[in-house]
């Protein structure tokens, strides 16, 4: 299958009391047949998470899924994947809106 090449890099900053972290990037390079930005534009766009947290849930979301569908045999994916394609069908109908037969709070 033909695929995007990209090379990830991440960064250790800070540890959660907030001293900074010094410690070597992890960086590895992977392929995945999506265009990574585009996918996560579509997922900013959408409007559910402010932009870091969008780019987040694509990058990763993308970079596992990928693994998944290219060791689609693999035992460890077993039980997910049904469940994995339901999420996926949801994610590609668009943005999280409230749920239109429940009553509105606001009107008395």
């Amino acid at each position: 299958m033909k695929q995007h090449r990209y090379r990830i890099t991440v960064e250790h900053l800070q540890d959660p009391g907030g001293n900074p972290v010094t410690r070597d990037p992890l960086t590895f390079e992977t392929g995945n047949h999506d265009d990574l930005f585009a996918i996560v534009e579509r997922m900013r766009g959408r409007g559910d998470f402010d932009a870091a947290t969008a780019t987040s849930l694509a990058v990763g979301l993308k970079l596992f899924s990928e693994v998944m569908l290219e060791n689609r045999d693999h035992p460890l994916f077993t039980e997910l994947q049904p469940h994995f394609k339901q999420f996926m069908k949801h994610l590609k109908k668009g943005p999280a809106t409230p749920d239109e037969s429940s009553p509105d709070p606001e009107t008395p």
